[in-house]
């Protein structure tokens, strides 16, 4: 675990602010669910990642397809996008 040197307080409601150049760091947009856990006498944030989401679209469903010996899920349209990317990139690297 890193440590940021950022200090907050909690407000009258239990609520802290995750200052936004962290949450910009971290890719936690507005509205994005965070998973709590507790581990000894700290409290963790975690991004939520549910269970077979895809890692380029976030969508969850049946179809996703797992890919890398199941360290990349994607949909369909994930794939699609993941696929122009690759080209492109590839495209770039060939000239």
């Amino acid at each position: 675990m890193k440590a940021t040197g950022v200090i907050r307080k909690v407000d009258e409601l239990g609520r802290i602010v995750i200052p936004k150049e962290l949450r910009d760091v971290l890719g936690i947009q507005i509205k994005s669910p965070l998973e709590i856990f507790v581990e000894e006498d700290k409290v963790i944030l975690q991004k939520y990642q549910p269970y077979n989401a895809c890692q380029i679209t976030g969508d969850v469903s049946n179809q996703n397809i797992s890919l890398a010996n199941g360290n990349i899920t994607v949909s369909i349209d994930g794939a699609k996008y993941l696929i122009k990317e690759i080209e492109k990139f590839l495209n770039k690297s060939e000239v």
